[in-house]
């Protein structure tokens, strides 16, 4: 985003830039309905646009969706900007435009996540950047924590929320035409072959029980039923039910251990 030359078809390198008499004469002119005037103030503040997106360049938006939401931040701005408080302009519309970013960025995102948890994440990422150039390093998550007093915890909870979910489907290496995917490097814990063993190892446990322990840990541990259930199920008092299952229980873990 730093070095785009052109965006949004405009070649931000030819710009122009407004003196301070220039543009105090385009708000008296904006101010009694000078379209042309308003436009003028825009394209010679479309510069400020371009700084505010720099601080938005770690999100996977297009950046030519972001620069016109800063535009129409841009726009508020002029449109309600008051000359008579002695503030600059540029003070006054960098959090309009930066506001109306952040807003496109919470609306449009695929999973929802508060308002407040993108705030600490983009303050993070601020100030993360901020000290990186100032020490020269990047800060812990503890250094960026004191900094700006918000629990460690908090922030790798909001840093992970903004993350845009990646596909098990999105290529990560391609090679002679064979394609690495991400689904391909994610660990098949249902299936690993410590899984398979004891699996295996509990059927085989399972399997040395007589058939009415069988069908009692069966009718526990793999349908849910209570023993209650289980003791009408098979005709037999609770009390038996529960003798018998902790006897099967007890010689499968015998096998287990062996």
């Amino acid at each position: 985003m730093q070095g785009k030359v052109e965006i949004c078809g405009i070649n931000t390198a030819k710009l122009p830039l407004l003196q301070s008499s220039e543009k105090e004469s385009l708000f008296s002119q904006i101010y009694q309905g000078d379209k042309r005037a308003r436009e003028k103030y825009i394209e010679g503040n479309l510069r400020l646009v371009l700084s505010v997106l720099k601080r938005f360049r770690l999100t996977a938006e297009n950046a030519d969706d972001l620069f016109q939401i800063g535009c129409i931040g841009l726009m508020k701005a002029i449109d309600n900007f008051d000359t008579s408080l002695q503030v600059k302009f540029s003070t006054y519309a960098v959090p309009m435009i930066q506001g109306e970013i952040k807003r496109y960025l919470r609306d449009s995102s695929c999973i929802r996540v508060s308002r407040s948890v993108k705030d600490i994440a983009y303050k993070a990422l601020y100030t993360k950047e901020a000290m990186a150039k100032k020490n020269l390093k990047e800060p812990t998550l503890a250094e960026l924590s004191e900094e700006i007093g918000v629990p460690k915890e908090d922030i790798s909870y909001a840093l992970d929320a903004i993350q845009n979910p990646l596909s098990l489907y999105e290529p990560v290496y391609t090679q002679g035409g064979d394609t690495l995917y991400v689904m391909d490097q994610v660990s098949d814990k249902k299936n690993k072959e410590d899984n398979w063993v004891e699996q295996l190892s509990l059927r085989e446990a399972i399997h040395r029980l007589s058939p009415k322990e069988q069908e009692i840990i069966r009718l526990r541990f793999f349908d849910g039923k209570t023993q209650m259930e289980v003791a009408a199920f098979v005709k037999i008092s609770q009390a038996q039910v529960s003798r018998l299952e902790k006897e099967a229980l007890s010689s499968m873990r015998k096998f287990l251990a062996s």
